[in-house]
């Protein structure tokens, strides 16, 4: 079975390249089934690797094989996690391209298999990251997921505004690329090695940690950090979902995002762990640290959003700092709860995305105050964005709330209490749009003045579709309404929690250590709580917004996402600076 392996990488790989040659003879109806079928194929053969994932399927590409124990070639190791990614990035991508079935109105015309070549192509980067066992290949993959990304944020290249987003996007994140390639470079030169496993051996081999190993940690972690949106790498985020076509939104922050976190974990525990890497109680300091700031700001951002692209971008922010927090404990239990939470969170959020681009495309804006009881009309809509919603809350049996309530159980202390409350801040945000343009809920907002012009609007966008629609299409609906269920599913199906954490376990103690994931009462209690605090914080923001209107005190918060691309790249260098001071003590005490 390692001999398929590959195939992951390369059969979407041969898709694009098909679709590239012929997009400008095939119909569109042609080029999207191709596009549709490639992805769900790779998603049913990652599928149907998983139960052979332990051990870990390797397969050396090409039979370039270790010779006495020095290897050159490329490494694909398929465990549970890394097979669950590709699982996960495919079926995203399947949904992406079924809900741009034959109405996303894509440039350049005349050429229909340009859009799914492209998808498909970052479907091919995101799955050769999730199963790379190589530091450099890792990177090929990381570099190639992010050009086709910049390519797909500035799809409309005859907006102006689109191409200023990806052109953002591309320099944060290439810098953030750059600092991963010095790391992997310092890694080599202290052992000689690429392939992940045989790093960390060789760095337990040359004893304590020093300042190189110190070195190649903080900027490893920076490059990833930066593909997961965490602050201060965060800015890229939100400009680009702003201007970024729906179903490429519904990939940013459905799966892309979240990879950045599968690569810190990853990393971590094949690179870094042993006793030539980091300590324990390091790495924890870095990333609890780096987790509850990134999810406080996160959630206090969004909130102040009105442009719900941009709000839902701070959601996806916050959250990655939950998951962060997860990984930070360095347990078991705690890579078993992100695992479930990003499957539940992939589902909902790019149901998220999916429900707006519906309003985008209906009425030529996705600006909250502007669309103050525009959408009364969409009730399926409205019933899928509000359940969203609510998963976002994590309320039960949501993936997201059993995700969560795991989590939370392997954090412990106040940070119970940061998982409550930024969960209700998001989804309580969400909830206010819901009843502001869907039941034109309280008074009609004000026009922003004075200091809160300050803040993107979201009136006046271009529809995605030819023209704006006055029919919804089916797959339009039906493609988040199958993620909400898949969300769902996550969290109520009788078994699945277990396999995801027996899978976890194979791949980080070889299956010596299983936790059981289950509800528990107070699992239940806190999802609960946080549904009801974020039901609370919408009703208060909606009947009384005076009274969670943003504070003048938020205004230099909010003016940081200035838009200019020097800023966020000063703040990526304070980012890496951060890190490096944080994690300092380890070659102190070393």
């Amino acid at each position: 079975m390692h001999r398929l392996l590959p195939l992951l990488v390369a059969v979407p790989l041969l898709g694009a390249a098909l679709l590239a040659a012929l997009g400008r003879v095939l119909p569109r109806v042609v080029a999207e089934s191709v596009g549709c079928a490639v992805s769900a194929g790779t998603a049913a053969l990652a599928v149907v690797l998983l139960p052979h994932a332990s051990p870990p399927l390797v397969e050396w590409a090409g039979g370039w094989e270790p010779v006495r124990g020095y290897g050159v070639g490329i490494v694909l190791v398929g465990d549970g996690p890394g097979l669950g990614m590709a699982a996960l990035v495919s079926l995203l991508t399947l949904a992406a391209l079924a809900y741009s079935w034959r109405s996303f109105d894509e440039p350049p015309h005349g050429h229909t298999g340009a859009f799914p070549a492209l998808m498909l192509l970052f479907q091919a980067g995101m799955c050769g990251f999730a199963i790379a066992g190589d530091l450099f290949n890792a990177f090929v993959w990381f570099e190639l997921m992010g050009v086709v990304a910049y390519a797909l944020t500035g799809h409309r290249v005859e907006e102006a505004r689109a191409v200023q987003g990806a052109l953002t996007f591309a320099i944060v994140t290439s810098l953030g690329g750059y600092a991963l390639l010095m790391g992997i470079a310092l890694l080599y030169a202290r052992t000689g090695e690429l392939a992940m496993a045989e790093i960390g051996r060789g760095l337990d081999a040359g004893g304590p940690p020093d300042a190189l190993v110190l070195a190649g940690f903080v900027l490893v972690l920076t490059g990833l950090l930066v593909k997961a949106a965490a602050v201060p790498f965060h800015f890229w985020l939100p400009d680009a979902h702003a201007v970024a076509p729906t179903p490429v939104c519904m990939l940013l922050s459905g799966v892309m995002v979240q990879l950045g976190v599968f690569g810190v974990w990853r990393i971590h525990g094949s690179v870094f762990s042993g006793p030539g890497g980091l300590p324990a109680g390091d790495v924890e300091r870095v990333l609890m640290v780096l987790g509850a700031v990134t999810a406080a700001i996160g959630a206090l951002m969004c909130w102040y959003q009105r442009h719900i692209k941009r709000l839902l971008a701070y959601s996806t922010i916050a959250h990655t700092g939950l998951f962060l927090l997860g990984v930070g404990t360095l347990t078991p239990e705690g890579d078993d709860g992100v695992a479930l939470y990003v499957i539940g969170h992939a589902g909902v959020k790019a149901a998220l995305f999916a429900c707006t681009g519906i309003l985008l495309d209906r009425f030529g804006s996705v600006d909250e105050h502007v669309l103050h009881g525009r959408a009364g009309a969409l009730r399926g809509v409205a019933v899928m964005f509000a359940a969203a919603a609510l998963g976002l809350a994590g309320l039960p049996p949501f993936g997201t709330a059993l995700g969560k309530s795991v989590t939370e159980e392997a954090v412990g202390g106040p940070l119970t209490v940061l998982y409550v409350v930024v969960s209700a801040v998001t989804a309580g945000a969400v909830l206010r749009v819901a009843a502001r343009v869907f039941l034109g809920l309280g008074p009609r907002p004000r026009e922003a003045r004075g200091e809160d012009a300050y803040e993107t609007t979201g009136n006046g966008e271009e529809p995605e579709t030819e023209q704006r629609l006055v029919r919804v299409p089916d797959t339009m609906t039906a493609v988040p309404a199958l993620l909400l269920a898949g969300a769902l599913a996550a969290g109520a199906v009788p078994g699945f929690a277990d396999a995801v954490a027996r899978a976890m376990s194979e791949a980080t103690t070889a299956g010596l250590v299983h936790t059981s994931v289950h509800w528990t009462p107070v699992g239940i209690v806190l999802g609960l709580v946080s549904t009801l605090l974020a039901v609370g914080l919408a009703a208060v923001a909606v009947t009384r917004p005076e009274l969670l209107a943003p504070p003048a005190r938020a205004l230099p918060l909010r003016r940081l996402q200035s838009g200019h691309v020097g800023d966020y790249v000063a703040w990526l260098l304070v980012g890496t600076t951060v890190l490096g001071v944080l994690a300092l003590p380890a070659v102190l005490t070393g």
